[in-house]
């Protein structure tokens, strides 16, 4: 076994909306080059927490932070830390497979621009890497100019997933990656999950406990804001420690 290397440490992270007290307390480390599932009920403060990792609460106008997020040993609250830069090493993909209204090449190549790259060689090349790291360059190989709008739930989720990928980050969140998908693509979705451990440190939202335990490593229990336990994947569902974990697990509630 390697040394286990923590690419996120989350210490003491408490997020308010207003007055509203969403996540309480949380202290997590997430280890790179794993997947990293975060399970518990509608309105647990999964989807809030995955948002901290990237910043994304800074949108919502009543937010406020406590507490640090380290990526890297550095804290992402840091006032001095470039947001735009922050999202392009920690990428997000949400829910609902949202391409953009252009070509399927003009969608992957969309990030590279923005952060600089011109030269179509150098596109090409990003493109092809993002395409086929998130498995699906050989489906849309021969009709790059086509409009993305025109794939499958499936292939639209694939290709946020190489949008996200072309940027080349460090941290991918997914957001519930699977639930407007069908079996065969969530099929597809959870093969590819496995793969992209393999370079970045994964941390996806899911409803799915069949899914939490194929895919993730290492599960998070999210209860009214709060982590009722974490650890090792197999033992949060084989032999949880908590009594509320194994009730989740066996659907008392929820």
């Amino acid at each position: 076994m390697g040394t286990v290397t923590y690419k996120i440490s989350v210490r003491k992270l408490n997020l308010y909306y207003g007055k509203k007290h969403v996540l309480k307390h949380v202290d997590m480390e997430i280890r790179d080059r794993a997947v990293t599932a975060l399970i518990g009920p509608s309105g647990c403060g999964k989807s809030t927490f995955l948002k901290c990792l990237n910043r994304m609460n800074d949108l919502v106008r009543e937010a406020r932070v406590e507490g640090q997020v380290l990526l890297d040993g550095e804290d992402i609250y840091d006032r001095r830390v470039d947001v735009t830069i922050l999202r392009r090493r920690v990428g997000m993909v949400f829910q609902q497979p949202t391409p953009f209204p252009m070509s399927i090449y003009e969608n992957v190549a969309y990030g590279p621009r923005l952060h600089g790259i011109r030269s179509k060689r150098d596109l090409d090349k990003r493109v092809e890497e993002a395409l086929q790291g998130a498995s699906i360059l050989e489906e849309v190989k021969d009709r790059m100019d086509s409009p993305a709008l025109g794939l499958s739930g499936g292939q639209q989720q694939r290709l946020c997933i190489a949008r996200a990928l072309a940027v080349e980050p460090e941290v991918l969140l997914m957001d519930e990656p699977t639930s407007a998908l069908d079996p065969v693509s969530t099929l597809k979705i959870e093969e590819l999950m496995k793969q992209l451990k393999k370079q970045y440190a994964v941390v996806v939202v899911t409803h799915n406990m069949q899914q939490a335990a194929r895919v993730s490593d290492e599960t998070a229990f999210f209860l009214t804001g709060e982590v009722v336990e974490f650890g090792k994947t197999n033992r949060i569902f084989t032999s949880p420690r908590e009594r509320l974990t194994k009730d989740y697990i066996l659907g008392r509630f929820g």
